[in-house]
């Protein structure tokens, strides 16, 4: 995942860097109550890193683990501490396989 160095990220740099349409991001913010982007006068949003931590996990629960949002608000209410480990140990191996998968394409190319 993209190092996330800033203090704020608008709605267009989150969907960037979660490859998910901003009319999704604002969907989700309607229906999960742990998405609160701050708001300023004008009312544009501005997400802090904590706030697309969050956003990545319900993407896990929703898009990869296929619960619907109901469901996925009723895990994290329930659970958040074991959705949060839950979702690091995936991140973790996804990164893993990329690290692996990027190794075996090294090694072909020596071939």
């Amino acid at each position: 995942m993209q190092e996330l160095n800033k203090k704020f990220y608008r709605i267009g740099d989150v969907a960037v860097i979660l490859g998910i349409p901003e009319s999704t991001l604002r969907y989700w913010e309607t229906q999960f109550t742990i998405i609160k982007p701050r708001r300023n006068a004008k009312n544009i949003r501005f997400y802090t890193p904590n706030d697309i931590e969050t956003i990545r996990k319900v993407h896990y629960l929703v898009k990869e683990k296929g619960l619907k949002l109901d469901a996925a608000q009723a895990q994290i209410r329930a659970n958040r501490d074991g959705v949060d480990k839950r979702f690091e140990v995936v991140d973790r191996l996804k990164e893993i396989k990329a690290q692996l998968q990027g190794l075996q394409r090294a090694l072909g190319d020596l071939a």
